[in-house]
């Protein structure tokens, strides 16, 4: 009953979001600077609703780990789907390159630009992820290792055969190997982001 709840509540405000985007595209085409701008479209990560028993978005598989991203503007290729794995935090130095601003060096986050122009494949050799003490993830090629500190378990998905992350295949011995790479990926990230939590 409280996932139906929350899905319909879900699937609600998509509606009335929706219906303000339509909003803001004809202010936007009546303006007469819809050929001149570039929109991003994206979300905070989703909830669960229901997904591997979760409510909430504090978890760290794909349901709630994938917003939508999508760009549209002059020069950008239509109807292009782009599969590498990005951080939303690369909008920020996107839209200052489309701005013609340098981006600070500071920033570590990197421009979307190469990947959708097709002048690079991926911009991240893993993605990192953490849910305060409680999660870390590392996702690198087609799979994923998440990690629960608090109880010491690894969950490892293998997302192109199993993109709904519901065969744990840490435990498998013949998956050792791959789940030593991802944990040693996993402390390389921690140390970049100076994420103290001790990974045993």
């Amino acid at each position: 009953y409280a996932i139906r709840v929350h899905r319909q509540e879900y699937y609600a405000i998509i509606t009335h979001m929706d219906d303000q985007i339509g909003r803001i595209l004809d202010a936007l085409e009546k303006s007469g600077k819809k050929e001149n701008t570039y929109i991003f479209f994206t979300a905070d990560h989703g909830l669960a609703v229901g997904h591997h028993g979760l409510m909430g978005k504090q978890n760290m598989f794909e349901d709630s780990m994938r917003p939508p991203l999508i760009v549209v503007g002059p020069g950008i290729p239509e109807n292009k789907r782009i599969d590498a794995p990005v951080y939303l935090q690369d909008i920020m130095p996107t839209t200052l390159e489309l701005a013609g601003v340098k981006i600070p060096s500071q920033v570590e986050f990197k421009s979307l630009l190469p990947l959708i122009r097709g002048k690079k494949k991926e911009n991240y050799e893993a993605i990192y992820g953490a849910y305060k003490n409680l999660q870390r993830m590392v996702r690198k090629g087609d799979f994923k290792l998440i990690y629960y500190p608090k109880i010491e378990k690894y969950l490892l998905f293998n997302l192109k055969t199993d993109p709904d992350e519901m065969v744990n295949l840490a435990d498998k011995e013949e998956y050792r190997a791959k789940v030593d790479e991802l944990k040693s990926e996993l402390h390389r990230l921690q140390v970049q982001v100076e994420d103290e939590l001790v990974i045993h």
